[in-house]
């Protein structure tokens, strides 16, 4: 098994000791913790693909876990942090609903022989969704924080939503049959 695999493995392995540290609240520091976990589970999503690409690593388990991994904790994050009252449910459920669809998509892909890479608005949408979850696990308080956070939500929200449409609109041969 090749460095990048190991990263996504560290990363999923990594997902439940991120929720105990945010979720138990009788861990001091517990959102610190969390914090810090989430911040190495997130550089090693960026070190795994560019260690992969670099030394041609790529494999058919990279293909497939890294992305699963990604979602795994963004998806866990943002499930936790509505338990927290940090962010509306409704938010999530859009966010999640894309990564299925997306998901889907993909499989219908695989299935013709066609690999889509992730797009350039896909990208983006997951440094600020990255953000996002920094910014709310933190929880500074105060309305200036507030403001952000809401600006940072409502971003994550929007890309998510204009991310789905390109990825639609630039692959939908593939549902042609």
């Amino acid at each position: 098994m090749n460095l990048p695999n190991k990263l996504t493995i560290l990363r999923v392995i990594l997902i439940p000791f991120f929720l105990v540290a945010l979720m138990v609240s009788c861990i001091p520091g517990g959102k610190w913790i969390a914090l810090c976990i989430f911040c190495v589970a997130a550089i090693t999503d960026t070190l795994d693909g560019q260690i992969a690409r670099k030394y041609n690593l790529i494999t058919n388990f990279g293909k497939f876990m890294d992305p699963l991994a990604d979602k795994l904790l963004v998806c866990s994050a943002m499930i936790a942090l509505i338990e927290l009252d940090r962010i509306p449910a409704w938010v999530v459920i859009i966010i999640i609903s894309r990564e299925f669809i997306i998901s889907g998509f993909r499989l219908i892909a695989a299935d013709k022989g066609i690999v889509i890479a992730a797009g350039w608005w896909g990208k983006v949408k997951t440094v600020v969704q990255m953000f996002m979850i920094i910014i709310l696990i933190c929880d500074f308080g105060g309305c200036t924080v507030w403001v952000i956070e809401q600006v940072f939500i409502y971003a994550a929200l929007a890309l998510t939503i204009i991310s789905l449409i390109d990825y639609l609109a630039k692959n939908k041969d593939v549902l042609k049959d």
